[in-house]
Parts: structure tokens; sequence; C-alpha cells
């Protein structure tokens, strides 16, 4: 007579399980085995539930399981920015709105920030985001460390104060070499901490206000550690005609001239490229962010000029972004209806950008994109347990005849019920298990108080009709 199995947790009668792995198997009445953080066993309820035995148990019926999501670029130091920058223009949008905001910004403001952005990730099944940095990341590092998800950490990087679009706020520009050695610091201090949760990035924020000495600077490092180089580019046509209007090609040639262009960068946003750079793309295939929120609120044109459905078909790792709270939700699951009914939309086509894709952009190929593939991603043995179990029986999944297309085209973040990261349950029953969610909230209340006292409001805050 055979002897179960001894697991740390037994998640039994999942009713929909989207391994998203390499057959991309989907399994009916599943079960998942967990031991030592890692998904040790993945299948049929039948089988496993006689194989393994656990100390603890997750009854999950009525549940659709997919892996945790990754989010490719958020800025959770944006997170107390929502309503500030609406009906903007990309040029406004910056110097008018948004880099004021940053500029008023303190380590304990980023410490809220980051820490509603950790509450609003989770609840909506993102288990690992990528941040392209601000000035206060030891803040940041803090206030995600405490809710227990992952994060690839950045510090911001501008070393050139003017371009086509405007002058940058004086106390957001370092030297090159101060913005080298911090970023360097960064990698010492955090690369690989967090029990292992925390990777760091190096990241120079826009290429219009970086030097080609920056961008090869933060290139060796980043190269040094094995690690991403990331940035913003093409997301607008004025960031576009910046670039040629400053070194006479635009953004992605002069990444690829400064030879830093290959599969470890991550560049956000892509859309407004020459015919010549899609081919540098499919080229060199660094990984692209395409954030439809982002574009949609601002009308930034991302997904009506953006060939990044071609791209992805030419092998390069297309992923998802929600970028900041500024342009609405910072939910993937919404992330992913925009970006498949987006694409569907300005190519007139119903075939381009299927729900299977929109699926992989948010959970394999974000893996990739912040290094971790051999780690998350998918529900296989040996990765590690990041796992979200959304609650089906609500209206807006029903009726259930293909969990994919629910998710994508009819569900919300809101649907998630239980997180789990590294076999350690982050949400329960919708609410966060590490943090205390309203007295984040009430911190949340003050710090919006504190920045409004610093800032215009009248001038940032467009409210159209008349408040008594």
């Amino acid at each position: 007579m055979s002897t179960a199995r001894e697991a740390d947790l037994l998640v039994r009668g999942i009713d929909w399980l989207i391994t998203v792995d390499a057959g991309r198997r989907v399994i009916r009445d599943a079960a998942i085995a967990v031991k030592d953080g890692k998904f040790a066993a993945v299948g049929k309820a039948a089988e496993l539930e006689g194989e393994w035995r656990a100390g603890r148990t997750l009854d999950a019926r009525g549940a659709v399981a997919t892996p945790g999501f990754v989010d490719n670029h958020l800025h959770s130091s944006f997170q107390m920015s929502r309503g500030l920058a609406d009906e903007a223009n990309a040029q406004s949008f910056l110097f008018d709105h948004m880099y004021p905001y940053e500029g008023a910004m303190t380590g304990e403001d980023v410490y809220v920030s980051a820490s509603l952005a950790a509450v609003e990730l989770l609840r909506h099944g993102v288990t690992c985001f990528i941040d392209p940095g601000n000035y206060h990341p030891e803040a940041t590092v803090k206030a995600i460390a405490a809710s227990g998800m992952r994060m690839v950490i950045a510090r911001s990087s501008f070393d050139k104060t003017k371009s086509v679009m405007g002058l940058l706020p004086e106390r957001m520009i370092e030297t090159t070499a101060h913005c080298l050695e911090s970023t360097e610091a960064l990698f010492e201090r955090y690369h690989g901490g967090h029990d292992g949760r925390l990777a760091a990035s190096a990241s120079f924020r826009g290429l219009n206000n970086a030097s080609d000495e920056l961008i090869l600077g933060l290139k060796a490092i980043a190269d040094k550690h094995g690690a991403t180089l990331q940035t913003h580019a093409c997301f607008s046509y004025s960031t576009h005609d910046s670039s040629v209007a400053q070194y006479g090609k635009p953004e992605i040639e002069r990444l690829e001239s400064l030879g830093v262009l290959d599969e470890r960068m991550l560049v956000v946003h892509s859309g407004w490229l020459e015919p010549h750079e899609v081919a540098l793309l499919a080229r060199r295939k660094p990984t692209l962010v395409c954030a439809p929120s982002s574009s949609i609120h601002n009308g930034y044109g991302n997904l009506a000029v953006g060939m990044l459905p071609e791209l992805m078909a030419l092998g390069v790792n297309v992923t998802l972004g929600s970028d900041h709270a500024c342009s609405g939700s910072v939910d993937m699951v919404q992330e992913m209806r925009y970006c498949a009914c987006g694409y569907k939309e300005v190519r007139i086509n119903p075939r381009v950008m299927p729900p299977e894709h929109a699926l992989e952009m948010a959970t394999v190929n974000g893996a990739r994109g912040a290094g971790l593939a051999d780690r998350i991603g998918s529900i296989e043995v040996g990765k590690e347990a990041d796992l979200v179990l959304f609650d089906a029986t609500v209206s807006e999944w029903q009726p259930l005849y293909n969990p994919v297309s629910n998710l994508v085209y009819s569900a919300t973040g809101n649907t998630v019920k239980h997180v789990f990261v590294a076999g350690e349950q982050l949400v329960r029953d919708g609410r966060l298990t590490r943090i205390d969610q309203e007295e984040i909230m009430r911190e949340v209340r003050a710090t919006a108080m504190r920045i409004a006292d610093r800032l215009d409001m009248k001038k940032i805050v467009k409210l159209r009709w008349p408040v008594e």
C-alpha cells in the first residue's frame, strides 16, 4: 500500500485550472499540491488527492485558477495621482501634471503610494510587478516588502533638464555620475532580497532626457548583474518627433545605434515606430510592454498606430503594464480586455489579439520580461507557487463555457478571491493578510491632503462642473 506524499498546501476541487504551461493545458476538476513554496504536483483532483496530503487544504470549488499576473510596468509612486492628469496630451501630461506631482513627493508620500499600489495589485491578482523607479526606492521597497509580493525595483534616472518637449523640475535632474552610482547602490542593496522576491533593474525614464553616457552606463550595470535595462519609448508622436529633432534619429534607432537594444531590454509603450524600427525590434527582440489603459486615457494612439500584434507574431516578447493610477484602473484583468478589444477595433479584425494571447502577455510573457521566466508565470511542477483563484460563481463569470474568454472579456480583478506568492497566502477572501488595508486607506486620505497643499490644484485638477 502506497503512502501519501506530504505537501504544505493542497488546493483541491478547482473547477477550471488555466495552467499557461508549455502545453497550455486547461484542467477541469483540478488540484494543486504546494511544497516548500513551489508547485509539487498539478493535475486532476481525483488523482492528486489520493497521492498527496497536507497540513492545510483549500476547497476551491467554484473557482477559476490562473498563475499570478506579472505587471511589466507600474509607477507605484503614481498611485496617489488618480484624477490629476485627465484630458492632457503627452507634453501637458508630463510637464504640467505628473512631473510637478512627482517633484512634490516626499519619501513618506512614496511609501503610502506604494502601499496603496500593493493593495490594488494584490487584490486584482498581480503577484509581481516592474517599477520604473522614483527618487525614494527605499520607501517603495519598504511598502512592497511588507505586502509580501514580488517586485523588480529601479531608481529613476534623468540627467538632461531640457528636451524639445519642455524643462524638467530642477529637483528631478541629477548628474550622470550620481545616477550611475545610485543605480549600482540599488543593486548592491536590494537585488535578490526580500526572500528572493526582490530583483533590481537599471532604468532611464525616457530617451529625450537621458544622455548617451547615462544610457551606456546603465546598460553596463544591467549587464554586470544579468538584469534588465528599462525605459519608456515611442509612447506618443511628441516623444518620437522630439527624438528626431534632438538626435537626428527616432528612439528605437537611437537605442540600436548605442548598442543597447537586446533581449534583456524592456521598452514600454513602443507605439510610434518608423518602418525600419519594426525590423530592428523583430531582430533584437527586446520585451515590449503594451500599456493600453494609459494610451486610451490620454489618446496617445499606441493601439491605433502600434505594431505589437505583428511583432508578437514575429517572435518578440510582448507583455502588459497598467502604467499608473492617473489613467484609471490598476487592474491587469481590465488591461487584458483593453488590449484584446482595442486591437480588434483599430484593426477592424475580430481575430486579432485573441484572449489567449492577452493572458500570455499577463503571465508567461510578463515573467520573461521580468527576467523570472524560470521561476514564475505558469503553473508547472518546480515553479514557485504564485497562484490566483477567482470566484467564478458571481454573475460576470456566468455562464462559464470558456474560462479564458470570461476572464478577458467579462471579469474584473475585483472577482479575485485568493492570492498566493511562493505558497504564502497574501489575499484571503479578497482581503490582504500581511497588511492592514483600513490603516493604509487612512494614510492615503491624509497623504492626499498633504500633496494637494503643495500643488496648485486649480491648475492640475479639471473640475468642469460646479462643486458646492
